[in-house]
């Protein structure tokens, strides 16, 4: 896939447990599903195959990249980033014949909008047995928006431990990043306006296994 010059934005692999910023802000929250469903007058982008096939090629990938399972960790960002942690490991175990540690991260506490929104429910953060120091942690989310989730999720990485790297693999990037932040790993990029929201459903919170897309311009 295409990607932007790393000189230009840096990695979440190059900025890895190096983050020392505060974190996600409600501009990032605008990218997610509700949990009550996409509206009506919304198109489809993404269907359940192609979910599963985009899941795998990004397994791989993330196998490819760090010459197979060896200290990799994945960890999901609540709500959806969770079933897709566990997606991600389940079919990284399958190829490599052993289990992929797998866990959770909460962010709650991180982010920088906590002052002009109502505190959002904490999720548990679960870290896997043997820790992430000096382990190749992979966070997993749904959508890459603003970048302000990740840089979240990079300070509660920081307070537990230290990685060795830090990579992001997101199921949709739907672009207009706020700050120098890209995925490392990407089931599919969506060029989207400003106004249009993307809605991610899930099987295991939701159902079914969909994007779509509503508002903005059609």
């Amino acid at each position: 896939m295409t990607r932007p010059d790393s000189a230009q934005t840096p990695s979440v692999n190059e900025r890895g447990a190096e983050s020392l910023s505060t974190a996600a802000s409600a501009s990032e929250s605008t990218n997610r599903a509700p949990d009550r469903g996409a509206p009506e007058n919304s198109r489809v982008v993404l269907g359940s195959d192609e979910i599963s096939r985009a899941l795998r090629r990004m397994a791989h990938e993330v196998l490819e990249g760090n010459k197979g399972g060896e200290d990799l960790v994945v960890l999901g960002i609540p709500t959806r980033g969770v079933p897709l942690a566990r997606r991600l490991a389940a079919l990284m175990s399958e190829v490599e014949g052993r289990e992929i540690p797998v866990g959770t991260l909460d962010i709650t506490l991180y982010r920088d909008d906590l002052r002009r929104n109502p505190t959002r429910r904490m999720e548990p953060t679960t870290i896997p047995d043997g820790g992430i120091d000096d382990k190749v942690v992979v966070l997993a989310d749904d959508v890459l928006y603003s970048g302000r989730t990740i840089r979240a999720a990079l300070d509660a990485l920081g307070d537990i431990g230290r990685p060795r790297a830090v990579r992001l693999a997101v199921l949709v990037d739907r672009g207009h990043r706020d700050l120098p932040i890209r995925a490392d790993h990407v089931g599919k990029n969506l060029p989207t306006s400003s106004r249009e929201r993307v809605h991610v459903a899930l099987s295991e919170r939701d159902g079914d296994d969909q994007v779509t897309i509503s508002g903005g311009d059609r």
